[in-house]
C-alpha cells in the first residue's frame, strides 16, 4: 500500500512538474468593457424581442422572454470567455469585432425575415473569425449564431440548419489553418459548390412558400442562386480580409507569410547594411522553428518574428560584432561601458520606431524587446567593474519586458543559444553541446526570464533536445577536394 502511495505522488509530482501556468489574459479597460456590455445587451433584446409583439402579454411570456433574453446574453458572455481562453492576447478591439459580427447577423436575421437561408449569414464571419482569432472561437459563434434566432428554429429548414451549421464549422477548422489568400479563394469556391450539392440532395423536392421579390434569395427553390450568393459573399470577405486586419490588428497566417517575405523593405534593408546581423537572424530562425514545431507552437509567427526582432540594429549596424569587419571597434573607442550599454538598449528602441513605421502587427513588434527581456549586459557590466565605476546592475540590464509567450521566450533561448554552438569545436560531442544549451537556458530560467513565457518543464527540455539536433547538422564537414592548375573538382 505505500508503495502505491509513494507511486501516485511520485506521478502527481511529475505531473506538475510538466504542466502550463496560467496565463493571464490581457487587461480591458473598463471603458471597453461598457461598450462590449452594451452590445451583448443589443443582441440579447433583437434576439428575443419577437417574443413582446402579442396583443396579451402574460406572465408565462414575460417569462419566457427573460429566460430567452438570459440565454442569449449568457451566450455571449460564454463566446468571449472562449475567446479570451484560445488567445490570452486578444484585445478589445477583436472582442468587439467578434461582438459586433454576432449583432450584424442577428440584425440581419430580425429585418429579412423573409430570407430563410442562413448560408450567406453565417458562413462569412466564420471564415472572419477563423483566420483571425483562431478555430475554437469561430466554432463557439458558429453554435450561438445558427442557435440563437429572432423566429422560432421551427420556421427553419432542419436540413439547411444542419447544411449551414456543417458549413460553418468546415470553414472554421479549414480556416484557422490556411495559410495563403490562393487556399481561401479555393475555399470560397468548394464550400458553396459542395452547399449546392448538400441541398440538392437532402432538400431538393421540399417546397417552403416565399414572396417573390425575394425569389433570388429564395433557399430551396433557388438552390443554385443561394450557393452562387453565398460564394460571391465569401470572395467580398476574403477582398475584406486584409482591412479588417489592419482596422481591428488581425495576425492571419497568410499576412504572416506576406511579412516573411525576404524582399519586404525592411528585411532587406538589414540584408545590405547589416548582413552579419541577417546572418545571425537566419541562423536564429532555423533553431526558433525547429523549437516551436517541437513543442506545438505557432511556427509562421516565430518565423517571421524571428527576422524582424533584431532590425533595430539598422540604427547604428557598425556598433555590433557581427558587423564588423576586424578593425576599429567603436566600442573600444569611446571606452564607456555606461555608454556602450545605452547603445545596445537603443537597438531595441529603434527596432520599436520601425516596427510603428512599417506598421508590424503587435504581435511580430513584441518579438523585439521581449527576446532580450530584462537580460544582463554581462560583457560591458564586466568592463564597468573592472574600472571600479560606481554602477547599478540595472543600468546593465534590458528594459524588458521579459518574454509573455512561448515564441519569444524560444527565441531569446536561440538568441543566447546560436553564437555558443557555432563557436563550438567541430568535434565537440553531442553530450558536450547539450551541457553548453542547458547552461544557457538554466541561466535564463533562474534569472526568472521565463516566468511569463508559458513554457512548462517538458516543453524546456523539448526546446533543448531540437537545439543540439539543429546543431548536429550545421555542423558537418566539408572535404578538402584536390585541384589542379587548369581544373577544380566539385
Amino acid at each position: 500500500m505505500q508503495n502505491l502511495t509513494r507511486t501516485l505522488k511520485k506521478l502527481i509530482y511529475f505531473w506538475n512538474r510538466t504542466q502550463v501556468p496560467i496565463k493571464q489574459p490581457v487587461r480591458i479597460s473598463k471603458i471597453d468593457k461598457l461598450i462590449i456590455s452594451l452590445i451583448c445587451i443589443v443582441i440579447s433584446i433583437i434576439s428575443s424581442y419577437k417574443l413582446l409583439l402579442v396583443s396579451n402579454l402574460q406572465s408565462s411570456v414575460i417569462f419566457s422572454w427573460v429566460l430567452s433574453f438570459s440565454e442569449v446574453l449568457i451566450s455571449c458572455l460564454f463566446l468571449i470567455l472562449v475567446s479570451r481562453k484560445e488567445n490570452p492576447n486578444i484585445n478589445s478591439r477583436q472582442i468587439l469585432l467578434i461582438i459586433s459580427l454576432l449583432l450584424i447577423v442577428q440584425a440581419i436575421k430580425s429585418i429579412f425575415v423573409s430570407i430563410h437561408n442562413p448560408l450567406s449569414i453565417i458562413v462569412p464571419p466564420a471564415l472572419i473569425i477563423s483566420q483571425g482569432m483562431g478555430s475554437i472561437t469561430a466554432l463557439t459563434w458558429v453554435s450561438i449564431a445558427s442557435l440563437s434566432w429572432p423566429d422560432s428554429l421551427i420556421k427553419i429548414n432542419s436540413n439547411l440548419l444542419l447544411i449551414t451549421l456543417t458549413c460553418s464549422c468546415f470553414v472554421s477548422v479549414l480556416g484557422g489553418k490556411i495559410r495563403s489568400r490562393a487556399q481561401l479563394l479555393q475555399l470560397s469556391i468548394f464550400v458553396p459548390f459542395g452547399a449546392f450539392i448538400a441541398q440538392w440532395i437532402l432538400i431538393r423536392n421540399e417546397k417552403i412558400s416565399l414572396t417573390d421579390n425575394q425569389e433570388f434569395f429564395a433557399s430551396n427553390g433557388q438552390i443554385f442562386s443561394d450557393s452562387l450568393l453565398l460564394a460571391i459573399i465569401m470572395l467580398i470577405t476574403i477582398l475584406f480580409i486584409p482591412i479588417f486586419e489592419s482596422i481591428f490588428g488581425l495576425l492571419t497566417k497568410a499576412r504572416l507569410l506576406e511579412l516573411a517575405d525576404k524582399e519586404k523593405p525592411l528585411i532587406r534593408r538589414l540584408s545590405i547594411e547589416a548582413p552579419g546581423t541577417f546572418e545571425h537572424t537566419l541562423l536564429i530562425c532555423g533553431l526558433a522553428e525547429e523549437a516551436t514545431r517541437m513543442i506545438g507552437g505557432d511556427i509562421d509567427l516565430i518565423k517571421t518574428g524571428s527576422l524582424y526582432h533584431d532590425v533595430g540594429k539598422l540604427h547604428a549596424p557598425n556598433w555590433f560584432i557581427e558587423n564588423q569587419d576586424g578593425s576599429i571597434n567603436p566600442h573600444d573607442e569611446i571606452d564607456d561601458p555606461l555608454k556602450s550599454a545605452e547603445v545596445l538598449q537603443a537597438h531595441v528602441d529603434e527596432g520599436l520606431k520601425f516596427a510603428r513605421k512599417n506598421r508590424l502587427p503587435k504581435p511580430i513588434a513584441d518579438f523585439i524587446p521581449e527576446h532580450q527581456g530584462t537580460l544582463k549586459m554581462g560583457y560591458f557590466l564586466h568592463k564597468a567593474e573592472e574600472k571600479k565605476l560606481k554602477i547599478n546592475e540595472s543600468d546593465f540590464r534590458y528594459k524588458g519586458p521579459i518574454p509573455q509567450s512561448k515564441e519569444t521566450a524560444i527565441l531569446m533561448l536561440a538568441d543566447g543559444c546560436e553564437a555558443a554552438l557555432r563557436a563550438m569545436d567541430i568535434n565537440a560531442s553531442d553530450h558536450e553541446a547539450l551541457e553548453t544549451i542547458s547552461k544557457i537556458v538554466n541561466s535564463r530560467q533562474i534569472d526568472g526570464q521565463l516566468d511569463d513565457s508559458n513554457l512548462s518543464k517538458g516543453e524546456v527540455f523539448l526546446i533543448k533536445k531540437s537545439f543540439l539536433n539543429v546543431w548536429k547538422r550545421i555542423r558537418h564537414r566539408r572535404i578538402q577536394y584536390p585541384t589542379t592548375k587548369n581544373n577544380t573538382f566539385s
